[in-house]
């Protein structure tokens, strides 16, 4: 028996660990933050019978995906770049919008997020690019040239309704580069550009866009716009495009103005800021314990983007620590497991799924705590989602794959030794 379970969970140990008790955490804290959605639906336990279902599907995922050989991943890479190109152009002409972002496609009844696929997608190419043009003393000159062919169109697609994703994937590749010995010159030069180029954008939304509070996002959310005469006169393409200028905007000065005095202080139009703030607070630091949450029926997406609050709630700073500390384990271990490989491309591949599995995490839980302007990034793993739950189970089972070649490795090495 325990052999046939062994052939099913194959791969490191300590990574399966990380993803069990992140899966387990996950299940309790997505049940308990769910009351807002059983009290919409009336049905206690849809919601997490759903959620549950999804992680369960995503474990699927994972076992498939550790039993696909590494080099395998090679030939998926021109057919998932072809599908992000479609599904990220898709989703800016005709996606379907929730608020006032349109960052999902809705299939034969199924609904996702193009971006997720492109996270993927753009993380593999740039492995490969790094493994095929390494030289003795670091990678070729060229590579940073395609690394860029083949990032900058896609984070500019996904950063036209996804600054946050787009930043992030930026983010994940340029560490990459680092770790693929890209010469300093070249990421060094992008770094000084990049500064100058965020400056320019940071001023034009400054520029462009509109300060907007809840009753003006509602009429930014339509496709048109009402004229004094009572004719809606129809968004132009570039005003559709850049259409979060105005949510962008709000996000910063929203941020970067001092906190108000507990009298001034507007509870509706802060709504998720606050609310996360009384739940940690409230959580007199032990938690008040699994289920007891209060702020969760106050605070909107309390089982997705806003997750992380209700955990200090619950489990207090022991929880909170926990989580953090498994995100670290996870990377820790990949980069252990990355060390082991024989060759470039799967070490390249797993640092990049695992930086960006913690990257997103470390943006969840700032923003939650109050360190970052609001993202709207899920917790990897932990927050309720159907099509990010399912990929980051995916990029689990892609580390779990290299895992295991990588231990094969290290056992003819041994036995050679001998």
């Amino acid at each position: 028996m325990e052999k046939k379970i062994g052939n099913i969970f194959k791969g490191d140990k300590v990574i399966w660990m990380v993803f069990f008790f992140l899966c387990m955490i996950s299940i309790v804290e997505v049940f308990s933050a769910s009351s807002n959605l059983t009290y919409k639906s009336q049905n206690y336990m849809g919601p997490i019978v759903y959620h549950t279902a999804t992680i369960l599907a995503g474990l699927a995922v994972a076992v498939i995906t550790l039993n696909i050989p590494c080099r395998y991943f090679k030939l998926m890479t021109p057919f998932l770049i072809l599908v992000s190109i479609v599904t990220l152009l898709w989703v800016l002409l005709a996606g379907t919008k929730v608020g006032d972002a349109g960052r999902w496609i809705n299939l034969f009844g199924f609904t996702f997020q193009p971006s997720e696929i492109a996270k993927g997608t753009i993380v593999l190419a740039v492995a490969q690019i790094l493994a095929a043009m390494q030289r003795e003393n670091g990678a070729d000159k060229n590579a940073f040239k395609w690394i860029l062919w083949i990032t900058l169109p896609a984070c500019l697609l996904i950063g036209l309704e996804n600054l946050s994703t787009a930043l992030m994937l930026f983010a994940v590749v340029f560490m990459m580069m680092i770790i693929g010995l890209v010469p300093f010159r070249q990421w060094g030069k992008l770094a000084l550009i990049l500064l100058v180029a965020g400056v320019f954008a940071l001023s034009m939304v400054m520029l462009v866009g509109t300060e907007i509070n809840e009753n003006e996002k509602q009429l930014s959310q339509t496709e048109s716009i009402e004229q004094p005469n009572g004719e809606k006169k129809e968004k132009s393409f570039i005003e559709k495009m850049f259409h979060r200028a105005d949510t962008w905007k709000s996000r910063i000065l929203k941020y970067g103005r001092p906190d108000p005095s507990p009298e001034d202080f507007d509870l509706d139009k802060d709504m998720q800021v606050a609310h996360a703030n009384i739940a940690i607070v409230s959580s007199n630091i032990i938690g008040k314990g699994p289920g007891n949450s209060v702020e969760r029926d106050y605070l909107p997406q309390a089982f997705s983007d806003f997750i992380y609050a209700i955990i200090i709630e619950e489990m207090g700073i022991i929880g909170a620590i926990l989580v953090v500390f498994l995100y670290i384990v996870l990377l820790y271990r990949t980069a252990r497991i990355a060390s082991r490989c024989e060759n470039n491309f799967p070490a390249f591949l797993i640092m990049g799924l695992s930086l960006l599995l913690v990257i997103q995490a470390v943006f969840n839980m700032m923003v939650a705590v109050g360190l970052a302007p609001v993202t709207g990034q899920p917790l990897p793993l932990v927050s309720k989602g159907g099509t990010s739950t399912i990929i980051n189970c995916a990029y689990i089972g892609a580390i779990l794959s290299v895992s295991r070649s990588a231990k094969m490795k290290v056992k003819t090495e041994e036995v050679k030794s001998e």
